[in-house]
């Protein structure tokens, strides 16, 4: 029966070479993709297990300690990680990436930050790494080509006074993030992408599937027993789903490297991260045309009952309301987490996922109501011929008509509430407004704190074109609930943070002379504090504040002047906003890849909806034909095909982000304690083009009407 199979694939005349090549090319896009998916959770997993490099832990054992010390800084918004080294003997470690721990006064620098030293002057950003370079920092040790990361040596009593300096012997081998934690983001965002791709390849290998069923009835009323049936439908579906996935394949690596250079996650990749395991080459390679097969065992159920049982379709019985009851308890439970809150991560973790898991197994169970009560209104309305055959087709068989977008559903409800949930952060964390006083401010808070600040940097910092003011704080003696507090004579404070209170001549203030979320202004008043300015003068400083015009040539200059003048900072002088802005760009490229996913989604869906449009039209040719000789004109017919199509689509769609921002409120809420803030108009834009390119791909399967319901397909045998 394999050969016969065979066979009736490759010499059953137009048709079935047709129906072999539409598959075909359906799954070799669909295990393209799905191969892509599978590199790209790998490419992730790859650049956290480099971060984790950067990052290793204390260790002890037989090798001489590497002292380490990890340092940031910042240069136009942008993250800088340096590394300083110094091996104690002659078997220390060497850090990934390099071939030899470098000395005192000497460097390796990563290919992009070496780059951004040669393109900016030395004394906005060169100056603050004095010394020899010995060569470039290689891709074992970097998360991304764009990664800034400076490597330098010193001394072994130098390095150990260096905050959080560490002695290691072992490097390279640190977890970066937990392992539930990635694992959960990473299924999270494959999950995704790979179920509409699933149910793309599934609709494709079920193209035709009355007419085949039709084929079968009649060998099987010949004489052909199940057995010998499925094995046939198996062969026909394996044939092209095996040549699909060896296609996929060719696409895959094809392409690889240009996708390599997307910034999915906001950053590159290398190309040698977008890998196989052979787990993945083996799951798809295999699992594809096994579930091609196993597609084609489902379609056939009608036959191996009976060989009539393809002649006796009657309507299935409507879905009930009952389905809607996972979806409204998965809202429950995040409702229920508003009210009780776990201390730990594991114990919310039990809530929240859960909560979202049920949210979504609702949405695709309940997805056949939703369309049959989303019909059964648009029946009740028409007004229309083709409304009222589309609308009556649809309620009485939703289930088909919700088959093929239940993928576009999922991946746009996981994709509002990443966006969602990603968008209120960066609201509620992200840096400081541009042209704001904050933003121009460079605030340095000492590690160690100091009695005085010579002369001469207030005055190297002043000579610098841009700086209007610098500023030293000194300690607070009296502890406050507000936070870390200093204090400053009144004569010190520069006019664009505030002014004193009234008789005050010493004032309280935050370390960076604004608090934290509220931008500096002229009109905010400084409490008095109780010390006199002898008193003042005799407490140790704990940070300098620098005010510029906000420039980024000013800012990066103040900078480099106060990294020379305090050599041993554990984080650099800093623009508020600096780490949440890197945090924000962090959580920006989240939401390009879920932006990503949305828009590889839609697209899928929209193929998707094509074979499915192309296979109704294929297994409803002779009641439109009959249709057609009844009177009704083509464009009436081509109404009714693409009502069914986009009617569930833009109903399921709107169920979906709505379902999605309300799940990202509530998480929010219970959470963190934020409102949701509405998604950028971007994310409504790529839905709208997204959907608007779904109904253009089935606008180009209508065309295929008028050709296939001429009236010689309405004769009767």
């Amino acid at each position: 029966m394999i050969r016969f199979g065979l066979r009736l694939v490759l010499a059953g005349g137009r048709e079935a070479l047709t129906r072999l090549i539409v598959i075909a090319a359906a799954v070799a896009v669909g295990s393209g993709l799905l191969l892509t998916t599978l590199a790209g959770v790998n490419a992730v997993n790859a650049q956290l297990t480099r971060y984790a490099s950067m990052y290793p832990n204390a260790s002890a054992g037989d090798a001489d300690p590497l002292w380490w010390s990890n340092r940031q800084d910042y240069f136009h918004g942008k993250q800088i990680i340096r590394i300083d080294v110094a091996a104690t003997g002659s078997t220390a470690p060497t850090p990934v990436g390099i071939p030899s721990t470098p000395g005192p006064g000497e460097y390796y620098a990563s290919p992009a930050f070496r780059e951004l030293l040669a393109d900016h002057p030395a004394d906005q950003l060169g100056d603050r790494y004095p010394g020899r370079d010995l060569g470039t920092v290689g891709p074992a040790a970097l998360t991304s080509p764009d990664t800034l990361l400076v490597i330098a040596g010193g001394t072994p009593d130098q390095v150990g006074k260096l905050p959080n300096a560490q002695q290691v012997t072992r490097v390279g081998d640190s977890p970066a993030l937990p392992e539930a934690t990635v694992n959960l983001i990473l299924g999270v965002i494959a999950g995704g992408l790979l179920f509409p791709v699933l149910i793309f390849i599934g609709t494709a290998t079920r193209l035709s599937a009355a007419r085949r069923e039709q084929r079968f009835a009649a060998m099987r009323l010949v004489g052909a027993t199940p057995r010998q049936i499925s094995m046939v439908a198996a062969v026909e579906a394996a044939a092209a789903a095996v040549a699909g996935t060896a296609v996929g394949f060719g696409l895959f690596y094809a392409f690889r490297d240009p996708l390599a250079g997307i910034p999915f996650t906001g950053m590159p990749f290398f190309p040698s991260d977008m890998s196989l395991g052979v787990l993945d080459i083996l799951l798809v390679a295999l699992g594809v045309p096994a579930g091609a097969a196993l597609a084609a065992q489902v379609s056939l159920r009608r036959v191996r009952i009976s060989p009539l049982g393809v002649t006796r379709r009657v309507t299935p019985r409507a879905p009930r309301a009952y389905r809607l009851i996972p979806a409204l308890l998965g809202v429950a439970v995040l409702v229920f987490a508003l009210g009780y809150r776990p201390e730990s991560s594991d114990g919310q973790t039990a809530i929240f996922l859960p909560g979202l898991l049920l949210i979504m197994a609702g949405l695709v169970i309940a997805g056949p109501w939703l369309t049959m009560v989303g019909a059964r209104v648009l029946a009740r309305y028409a007004n229309r011929p083709a409304t009222l055959i589309a609308a009556r087709r649809l309620a009485d068989n939703p289930k088909a008509g919700f088959r093929a977008i239940s993928g576009i559903m999922l991946a746009l409800f996981v994709t509002s509430v990443a966006v969602g949930v990603i968008t209120t952060i960066i609201a509620n964390r992200g840096p400081a407004p541009i042209g704001s006083t904050d933003a121009g401010t460079v605030t340095t808070v000492f590690d160690e704190k100091t009695t005085s600040v010579p002369d001469t940097l207030f005055a190297e910092l002043r000579a610098i074109t841009g700086v209007r003011s610098a500023t030293a704080i000194r300690e607070n003696p009296v502890v406050t609930d507000s936070g870390e507090v200093g204090v400053i004579a009144c004569t010190d404070l520069p006019s664009a943070y505030g002014r004193c209170a009234d008789g005050a001549s010493v004032i309280e203030v935050p370390m960076g002379l604004s608090r934290w979320r509220e931008s500096a202004s002229p009109a905010t008043v400084w409490p008095a504090a109780s010390l006199t300015l002898d008193e003042l003068q005799r407490l140790p400083v704990g940070a300098m504040v620098v005010g510029t015009d906000g420039s980024a040539a000013a800012v990066e200059r103040t900078r480099t002047v106060l990294e020379v003048a305090f050599p041993t900072f554990w984080t650099g002088p800093n623009v508020p906003g600096d780490f949440e802005s890197d945090f924000a760009n962090t959580m920006r490229g989240w939401e390009q890849l879920a932006n990503v996913i949305i828009v590889a989604s839609l697209a899928l869906g929209g193929c998707s909806l094509a074979v499915s449009v192309i296979g109704g039209l294929t297994e409803r040719r002779r009641p439109f034909s009959l249709l057609r000789l009844s009177g009704a004109p083509v464009r009436i017919l081509r109404r009714v095909v693409a009502l069914e199509s986009a009617v569930p689509m833009l109903a399921v769609a709107a169920v979906a982000i709505g379902m999605g921002l309300l799940a990202a409120h509530l998480f929010l809420r219970a959470q963190m304690g934020y409102t949701l803030v509405a998604p950028e108009p971007r994310f409504y834009v790529i839905v709208v083009v997204g959907l608007a390119a779904c109904l253009g791909v089935i606008a180009s399967t209508l065309p295929l009407l008028e050709r296939i319901t001429g009236p010689e397909t309405a004769r009767s045998e």
